[in-house]
């Protein structure tokens, strides 16, 4: 993955989505329009369009800076730290 953050570049593997739901949307009964799956720790929360944006709330609370899109057909890596986007 030449020309992105030394964040992303670190990934030798992609953590998925175990199901299609934001765990903290699902806790407090919220909702959500997108997911997003944390690359340190495999959570999936909702995104910034969403009411609660847990991803965001996670990425400032723990630091784990690179997230992938949750959704089905895309394909793309974002760095919180670096503000950093990449296909993949």
């Amino acid at each position: 993955m030449a020309d992105t953050c030394k964040h992303i570049d670190k990934l030798t593997e992609l953590k998925q989505a175990k199901e299609y739901v934001c765990e903290e949307c699902i806790k407090h009964g919220g909702q959500w329009v997108h997911l997003r799956t944390c690359q340190t720790c495999g959570v999936t929360l909702c995104c910034d369009s969403s009411p609660n944006t847990h991803m965001t709330k996670h990425f400032h609370a723990t630091d784990h800076p690179v997230i992938i899109s949750a959704e089905p057909g895309e394909q793309w890596i974002w760095c919180f730290k670096d503000e950093v986007f990449a296909g993949y």
